[in-house]
This record gives structure tokens, sequence and C-alpha cells, in this order.
């Protein structure tokens, strides 16, 4: 699921839903990706749309060439009630960069952006991160848990409203 629309960003910019939309509440990326493609056509942006599996250094690929980007993830702190909506900068997120290493290739986006920029990769100078709180992120399912559910359209309508304001940089 990708799509390019019509113009009015003078640089590319990218919306990724992160998760596994078979695993309960992680696909919840997914779903607002979906929805901001539906509803994209109203503002009128260069935006590129995309839903994905991944993270680490395939991650980092994907954000190659783009100026800015927004993630969508399920967020599972505990800090905030299920299906609350946030917006955060990568850099306010931890970099969890040694605890779940299955191979070299598996690395924190945090890493794998150094590591990018190191190497002169063309990598975003802008990635915010919406996060929607998350209950069930294991549980063989498609269905999300009602208040994730809910929260999909106000998600989708957050990253609508960012689209059009100017970007701030970190």
């Amino acid at each position: 699921m990708a799509g390019r629309h019509s113009a009015t960003l003078s640089q590319p910019m990218l919306i990724v839903g992160l998760g596994n939309p078979l695993l309960g509440d992680d696909g919840v990326g997914w779903r607002v990706a979906e929805q901001v493609q539906h509803d994209i056509s109203s503002v009128g942006c260069a935006v590129e749309v995309d839903c994905l599996a991944i993270g680490g250094l395939r991650l980092m690929e994907r954000l190659t060439g783009y100026s800015q980007v927004i993630l969508i993830d399920a967020m599972t702190t505990g800090l905030r009630p299920v299906g609350s909506v946030q917006v955060v900068s990568l850099t306010q997120l931890p970099d969890l960069c040694a605890g779940h290493l299955n191979s070299s290739h598996d690395t924190s986006l945090q890493t794998a952006l150094r590591m990018g920029r190191a190497l002169g990769i063309p990598l975003p100078d802008k990635i915010r991160i919406v996060g929607v709180e998350a209950e069930r992120v294991f549980d063989f399912t498609e269905d999300l848990t009602p208040s994730v559910a809910a929260a999909v359209p106000l998600a989708a309508q957050m990253i609508l409203t960012m689209l059009q304001q100017p970007v701030v940089e970190e």
C-alpha cells in the first residue's frame, strides 16, 4: 500500500505505519496509515504513505531520500491510558539498541540513522513519531482493542493537521 499525491510540500515526505497487522493492537500503525492514505487528497501534499513490518537498518534504508518522515506505531509504555495518542520526536524515545538483538542487522532506528549519516546516506532531518498507547500487541488477531480502534481517526487527523503546519526543527 503506497501512494504519491500531488504537491504543495517543497521536499519529499514519507508517512510509515509500522507494526504487524496480525498481532492485535500492534497493527494500529497500519490502520492509521491507511486512514491517512484515504483522507490525504483533501490536504494536497506530496506525501508517500507506506505500511511496513520492519525496523532498524531496513527501516533506515526505507527513509533514504526523504526530508521529513512521520512514523506511526503502537506504544506500550503503561504511562498513558490505552488509546492515547502522542506525537514525539525520535530523539525523545529511548534508544533500545541492545535489548533484543538477534543479529547484527537488528539494531535500533537511532543507531541505524547514526550509522547511515556517518556513511553519507541522505536521511531525513525531521522524524516525528505518532504513537498510540496499545494493550494487546502479541495476540494473534487482526482486531484492535476498542480503545485503540477509537484512536485511529484521531491519530489520522493529527497527522493531516501536522502536514498543514510548517515544520519546526528540533
